[in-house]
């Protein structure tokens, strides 16, 4: 694993904000895996802002959306839809096609984890999965337990998770998540894990401790050949 510390945010965001802007270069139909929250809030708004220069890198983009709060409907405030839609399908002006998501209120759920997992292993594998690190370890809703499911899956939400600003606000609150699994994650090509937050120092060290547990998910990332670790120092005290 690659690591690397930025004094702030603004600095880590650039150097992922490349990170992103390299694999297109290099694969402009990159299928690029993104997650929501605060921790890819700057990377996206630096991307974004790159792309009104270079609009052409981003024409055949495509993008899978990590995962999804469950039992609410899709445009609610506090959606991962709604999350991407402002942040980065409407800025990218990316097309339905190129843009594989997860349905918030799905009439039946494991049949849309199935439409995913077969849209996921038509258009994949994952070029690029961007990933934040849950206060519980988790990545995705892949949450810490006696085992981890290797495909798209219904997630049981920890205590951990339902305590998440999204989760907090929404209303009514998410019953369920839907998510791509350690498999698919492990699949990606790439990974660039981002460590800001805070709450997050704690759960940060035990996942840089290199040990590999089903307690704490993030930490099979250690076992991913082509992963990228950045940490803002901001919030992020190790030592």
């Amino acid at each position: 694993m690659k690591i690397e510390s930025f004094t702030n945010s603004n600095l880590l965001s650039k150097k992922a904000a490349n990170l992103i802007f390299s694999t297109l270069i290099k694969k402009p139909d990159s299928l690029i895996c993104t997650a929501s929250g605060n921790s890819t809030v700057k990377t996206y708004q630096t991307l974004t802002e790159r792309s009104i220069d270079n609009p052409e890198i981003f024409g055949k983009l495509n993008i899978l959306k990590l995962d999804e709060w469950g039992g609410i409907e899709m445009d609610h405030p506090n959606s991962c839809e709604t999350f991407l839609q402002k942040m980065l399908i409407e800025p990218l002006k990316i097309s339905s096609s190129k843009y594989i998501s997860f349905n918030s209120n799905p009439i039946d759920k494991k049949e849309e984890c199935e439409r995913i997992s077969n849209l996921v292993k038509k258009k994949g594998p994952i070029d690029l999965c961007i990933l934040g690190l849950g206060i519980n370890g988790h990545i995705a809703f892949n949450e810490p337990g006696n085992y981890l499911n290797p495909g798209c899956h219904i997630a049981t939400l920890s205590k951990s998770s339902l305590k998440h600003s999204m989760a907090v606000k929404a209303h009514p609150k998410p019953s369920f998540g839907l998510t791509i699994g350690m498999g698919d994650i492990l699949q990606s090509k790439q990974i660039l894990i981002l460590l800001t937050g805070p709450d997050k120092s704690k759960i940060a060290k035990e996942f840089l401790s290199q040990k590999i547990t089903t307690q704490l998910p993030a930490s099979f990332l250690w076992l991913h050949a082509n992963t990228t670790c950045l940490i803002n120092e901001e919030d992020i005290h190790i030592k």
